[in-house]
């Protein structure tokens, strides 16, 4: 199922590198001018201002002057955890750029799910604030997943960082998946490791699927592996991977340096790990109709037992209630 996601993956590798860069010159250059277009709509119809510091530049509308301001606050301490987690820091000032209209920013992006994103060519954040109201502490994960983007592109080229690495990092930085709303209550990551029905990496090495559920459990993937290297591998050895990369090496012969082992490799490590933990959720499938065919008895014959007691208490009751009227 999920090895259908594009057609481009079955294209040779040069080829399919050539189609990527011109896709993401096209993208930069459709984001610049969407930009462009904002800021020069914006001065005139919704009185653009911009609230400069040191550290950013916020660009907002009248009513989201408060907005600007907490940005302003957040991100010193946001930029300082990047750096802290990855030893790097971003050369030049970003520009953060909050819509209040969620049309808008719909315009700009290719999926409804996604609340915010970067052009790291522009060093620049695009945040649709009107979905940053509905959770608390949305705001500040959402401007450090985005920051994470822009940090990792700046260091690393784009041929050396492929999308699952890209996200999953930025999503293990920020602890969150805020590009995208997770209003579902489920995970479709433990539906993928019960029917082993996973997107493989290959196919997500330059674009996530734009299908809702392919969207969804491709940035569950990237976060739970990325994870997983962290917690198997150490802090180190992943940052020595990504060194690895920012001096231009290709991800599978970082990753064989740094893991003495291949991208492929790891990735069916990773899968296989997941199965002990779902094992009970397995058993729990495999068994259901009868977990609940049994439940269903065992309240039906409780609902019985209590009607019975309820029945002979109530002839008990009047017994004694005859027995009383005739002494």
């Amino acid at each position: 199922m999920w090895s259908k996601v594009n057609r481009i993956n079955r294209l040779p590798e040069r080829h399919q590198e050539k189609l990527r860069i011109v896709s993401i010159r096209a993208g930069y250059l459709f984001l610049s001018i969407v930009f462009s277009m904002v800021l020069i709509r914006g001065a005139s119809a919704q009185d653009l201002h911009v609230l400069e510091d040191q550290n950013v530049s916020v660009y907002y509308s009248d009513s989201l002057k408060p907005a600007a301001e907490k940005v302003a606050v957040l991100f010193p301490q946001v930029y300082g955890d990047l750096v802290n987690i990855f030893g790097w820091k971003i050369s030049g000032r970003p520009s953060v750029l909050l819509l209040k209209e969620r049309d808008h920013f719909l315009k700009m992006v290719a999926s409804p799910l996604t609340v915010a994103f970067a052009v790291p060519k522009k060093n620049l954040i695009v945040i649709d604030y009107s979905r940053m109201l509905t959770r608390p502490f949305r705001l500040s994960v959402t401007l450090k997943h985005e920051l994470c983007h822009l940090l990792l592109h700046q260091h690393i080229r784009p041929s050396s960082l492929p999308r699952w690495l890209d996200e999953g990092l930025c999503q293990w930085a920020s602890d969150g998946i805020d590009e995208i709303i997770m209003d579902q209550q489920y995970s479709l990551l433990n539906r993928a490791a019960l029917s082993n029905d996973f997107i493989v990496f290959r196919d997500l090495k330059y674009r996530f699927p734009r299908h809702e559920q392919g969207l969804i459990l491709a940035y569950q993937e990237s976060k739970a592996f990325v994870a997983y290297l962290f917690s198997h591998f150490g802090t180190r050895q992943v940052l020595s991977m990504l060194d690895l990369l920012s001096r231009g090496m290709k991800t599978e012969i970082a990753f064989q340096q740094a893991f003495y082992t291949s991208v492929e490799d790891l990735e069916k490590q990773w899968q296989e790990s997941l199965r002990p933990r779902m094992a009970w959720l397995e058993q729990i499938s495999y068994h259901l109709y009868e977990i609940l065919f049994g439940l269903a008895a065992i309240l039906c014959a409780f609902a019985f037992v209590r009607i019975f007691l309820r029945k002979r208490l109530y002839k008990l009751e009047e017994e004694s209630i005859n027995e009383d009227g005739f002494s």
